[in-house]
């Protein structure tokens, strides 16, 4: 499937990193939605059905780790659907076992990872098999 038929939604809370990821992968071609927490990130989730989640873990109102689990808890779609947490901290035990428990999702450190690089692991999410 071409970009530009797939969906992503962004959920960060500092803008300039929000403005950033949202403006790379709207010029490579995906429909982008946005939340600023997880909060209305889960709201837009279940409204909007992306096809991959860009998900921050620390954040107000609702923290990363807590949308996923509801969002893993919700529905088919839910369950299924591809999650890479984005995070300035590294994975600690629990971090590692939540997103091993809550598959198929992903952690990248934002440190670690270039804007182009996000874009290769989303398409890498997208190409695999559900």
């Amino acid at each position: 499937m071409e970009e530009s038929t797939k969906k992503i939604l962004i959920v960060e809370d500092e803008a300039s990193q929000r403005k950033a990821l949202v403006d790379k992968f709207t010029h490579e071609g995906f429909r982008v939605v946005e939340a600023k927490d997880g909060k209305d990130g889960l709201n837009v989730a279940r409204k909007e059905l992306p096809d991959v989640i860009l998900l921050d873990i620390i954040m107000p109102k609702m923290d990363g780790m807590t949308m996923l689990k509801i969002l893993r808890e919700d529905n088919a779609w839910g369950k299924k659907v591809p999650v890479i947490m984005l995070t300035n901290q590294s994975a600690d035990d629990r971090v590692n076992n939540e997103i091993l428990e809550n598959e198929p999702a992903y952690y990248l450190v934002k440190a670690n990872w270039s804007l182009n690089d996000v874009v290769e692991k989303v398409k890498e999410c997208l190409s695999r098999p559900v």
